[in-house]
């Protein structure tokens, strides 16, 4: 990876090695039924400080699952449940960086005034019109994921791909366009593992995912426990640690600067032994 910097509320954060960006859901139907935490304050404090001595060096808050066939919640439940958790995490650390999971520009506002640092858009601006602009007012980063589809209902709908990882590539560049043109300056780019693809696409995208160095972008991979590990092995999420472990190992050696995982320690196994081997190259 390129070492790259990202402007958080004013102070430049300098990140040259991979780094770990654990999950913390405040959901009661995520895919992973042990990453679900209860929506009290006292128990989103305790995750995150248990997500934080594992090795995070982010602590990405999810509100709305996005597995297939998750029920729809409204938008002020989501900024209920994300302003709760953001207020609880910032009270373990004053320091780490937060991240919201949302499409919403609403929930992104709100979160960004509990606490929030950067907003991480599954839809990559494309589910709601008032996204990038609402992201370059509030100054912060912004994870921008490729999926296609132009409603939540449609993110999982089966896509015909010639060249997966190509098209996937070229179709984020025009997307981080679009967040530039708008005024955002730190883009970290995700090529959307597990969305609006299918088992052989998402392969075809790890095994080419050098290619999306080209965007000029920090790199987020998120493939933590997810069906590109289970439907090919025949297991469970709960089962797929070992599974997720090779394909972060994997996706480090393409170029990921950040693994968003369910299990921090492991991930930082993994980045620790991957410095290990290239330093020796």
């Amino acid at each position: 990876m390129t070492p790259y910097t990202l402007n958080i509320r004013g102070t430049l954060h300098t990140f040259s090695e991979p780094a770990v960006m654990a999950i913390l859901n405040i959901t009661t139907d995520s895919f992973y039924s042990q990453s679900r935490t209860p929506a009290s304050s006292d128990e989103i404090s305790r995750r995150a400080e248990a997500l934080i001595g594992q090795g995070a060096a982010f602590i990405d808050i999810g509100a709305y699952s996005t597995r297939p066939g998750a029920v729809d919640i409204p938008a002020d439940e989501e900024t209920r449940r994300i302003t709760l958790a953001a207020a609880a995490v910032r009270r373990v650390s004053t320091d780490i960086p937060i991240s919201v999971d949302t499409f919403r520009a609403s929930v992104a506002k709100a979160a960004v005034d509990a606490g929030a640092d950067i907003i991480n858009d599954i839809s990559g601006g494309l589910y709601d019109p008032e996204m990038l602009p609402t992201v370059a007012a509030l100054r912060v980063p912004y994870i921008l994921m490729h999926l296609r589809g132009n409603t939540p209902a449609e993110m999982h709908a089966p896509q015909t791909y010639s060249h997966p990882a190509a098209e996937a590539l070229s179709e984020t560049a025009r997307r981080i366009d679009a967040a530039r043109s708008a005024g955002i300056a730190d883009i970290i780019a995700d090529p959307g593992f597990g969305f609006s693809k299918n088992l052989e696409q998402n392969y075809n995208i790890l095994a080419h995912l050098s290619l999306f160095q080209a965007l000029d972008c920090p790199l987020l991979v998120g493939i933590s426990r997810k069906s590109m590990a289970t439907r090919l092995l025949g297991i469970t999420a709960a089962d797929a640690l070992n599974a997720t472990t090779v394909l972060n190992t994997m996706a480090l050696s393409g170029g990921a600067a950040i693994l968003r995982v369910h299990d921090p320690a492991p991930a930082v196994e993994a980045i620790k032994i991957y410095l290990a081997l290239i330093n020796n190259l």
